[in-house]
């Protein structure tokens, strides 16, 4: 026995008619009747009387009724409890500077929309640092590049970013091509946050297998001293389009150029603890943070992003 024939029992006694039941209800009638007749079946008892002037209930039909309208009216309590009831709890979350610039704020707004009373901890730290962390079960999720597959942790690809080369403006100087390869990176003076750090991985990674020279940069861990170093023009940079989304005059300080190589990409994981280690406020964030990564992409207010997160 079913809700669905529960609720099509009662609006058929009530409005005294299949027609316009059906009608009220959008089913097709022989959907409805169908329905009926099974669960006439499964009681083994008939609960319809059908006329020329419509449809009356039996008396077993009666009884039924006044049973199956208080079984509906729990029913729906039911759902509206579970749909007020708030989550509640500590969840905390790990982004790296690039993703924070774009995805922090959108992020907590939805929380506290959606979920007043969780408590967010929000960790910005470079992405090596979040994976120790998330290693030590000091955060429940974060956003990381660079994930081993060999940890026991639910790891999800969120959005593929392109990477840019970025550099000071300057007068006098050429300008950068729309797009660049990496070979003709190895020359430049680049700062770059250092090996442990995911988009050192990847581009450490991207010269080996291409076997281009191996990069020498200054090395800064900070995205915002990296960033005022290339500013001040002590050399150039590579990064995702986000490492811009906190300079209001990027387009006039900056000058940027694709990097071209197909291989070269860098994709943000949703990264957490495993499933059963994660509370019910923690899984409800998950969610939360994927759907606004998504609507960020698809509203163009991610630079240089494409969602790559396929359901099951």
């Amino acid at each position: 026995m079913e809700l669905r024939q529960l609720r099509y029992f009662v609006r058929v006694v009530e409005l005294g008619s299949m027609s316009r039941a059906a009608i009220d209800l959008d089913v097709v009638q022989s959907a409805l009747s169908q329905q009926i007749a099974r669960l006439e079946g499964e009681l083994s008892t008939r609960l319809l009387q059908r006329s020329s002037k419509g449809v009356t209930a039996t008396e077993a039909g009666l009884a039924f009724f006044r049973e199956a309208q208080l079984a509906l009216r729990h029913a729906d309590e039911a759902a509206r409890a579970a749909q007020q009831a708030r989550l509640s709890g500590s969840v905390s979350v790990g982004l790296a500077p690039t993703t924070a610039s774009v995805l922090g704020l959108p992020l907590m707004q939805s929380v506290r929309e959606r979920y007043p009373e969780v408590r967010l901890h929000m960790v910005e730290s470079l992405s090596g640092h979040l994976s120790s962390m998330l290693n030590a079960r000091q955060l429940d999720l974060a956003v990381l590049f660079d994930t081993d597959p060999g940890r026991r942790w639910s790891v999800t690809p969120l959005v593929e970013e392109k990477l840019f080369l970025i550099r000071a403006r300057a007068e006098g100087q050429a300008r950068l091509p729309a797009k660049i390869r990496l070979a003709q990176l190895a020359d430049l003076p680049l700062i770059l946050p250092s090996g442990p750090h995911g988009l050192r991985s990847t581009l450490d990674a991207a010269f080996s297998g291409g076997r281009l020279r191996r990069l020498l940069p200054m090395e800064i861990d900070s995205l915002a001293m990296l960033m005022d170093a290339v500013r001040a023009g002590l050399g150039c940079t590579v990064q995702p389009g986000a490492a811009l989304a906190r300079f209001g005059d990027a387009a006039e300080v900056f000058e940027v150029a694709e990097i071209a190589d197909a291989r070269v990409r860098r994709v943000n994981s949703l990264c957490s603890l495993s499933d059963d280690e994660l509370s019910p406020a923690a899984l409800a964030v998950r969610v939360a943070l994927a759907e606004c990564a998504r609507a960020l992409v698809e509203a163009g207010r991610w630079a240089g992003a494409r969602w790559s997160h396929h359901e099951s």
